[in-house]
């Protein structure tokens, strides 16, 4: 074998090795996206199945709005339809629909001192609370390791085994109006 060929051979097999250390990086990171979606995924039908809960007490309430306990109801069903669809862009708006109900509901509680004293309402806003900061938590990882998959797929010499292979851009998980609802549910929630 001549040194010209040797060093061809060796060439191609640095660049083979290097094309399957990016391949296994990229599903690394693809799994890790998969893997934080089931972790949000978890709390969210945790957190479904607590608010039938949540509008039942407050139901027992005749005077309570139940056009707020009507939004929350539906905001949920949207909730629940993204999230069985894995559909990051509908769940983010249904999100910021839901927490907005959610906050509605907690500040109108606040008129009614016999359901603030409710102790099963009580668990169900303190449940609640412990499952939105999770959630909070969890979007948190799957937006990084989102964020690490899209721009790692845009490097360069990466970009050509990610698109060899088509791997794609994720989109990350923004709740509509995410800054302002949680600020207001941390507040309402730590009452």
């Amino acid at each position: 074998m001549s040194m010209s060929a040797a060093v061809a051979l060796g060439a191609l097999v640095i660049a083979l090795l290097y094309a399957i250390v990016v391949y296994n990086g990229l599903v690394r990171l693809k799994h890790n996206i998969a893997k934080a979606w089931a972790n949000i995924d978890v709390l969210l039908k945790q957190r479904h199945d607590e608010l039938p809960k949540l509008v039942e007490v407050c139901r027992q309430y005749k005077q309570f709005e139940q056009e707020t306990l009507q939004r929350v109801t539906e905001a949920r069903a949207r909730v629940a339809s993204a999230r069985e669809h894995q559909d990051v862009a509908a769940l983010g708006k249904a999100e910021g629909m839901l927490r907005t109900g959610l906050g509605q509901i907690f500040a109108v509680a606040e008129a009614y001192p016999e359901l603030r004293a409710n102790e099963h309402f009580m668990q169900l806003q303190t449940r609640i609370t412990a499952l939105e900061n999770g959630i909070a938590d969890r979007r948190e990882w799957y937006n990084e390791s989102v964020n690490l998959l899209n721009v790692r797929i845009e490097q360069f010499p990466d970009v050509f085994v990610a698109r060899m292979f088509q791997f794609e851009p994720r989109p990350l998980l923004e709740f509509a109006s995410a800054e302002k609802s949680d600020v207001d549910l941390k507040a309402l929630f730590s009452t």
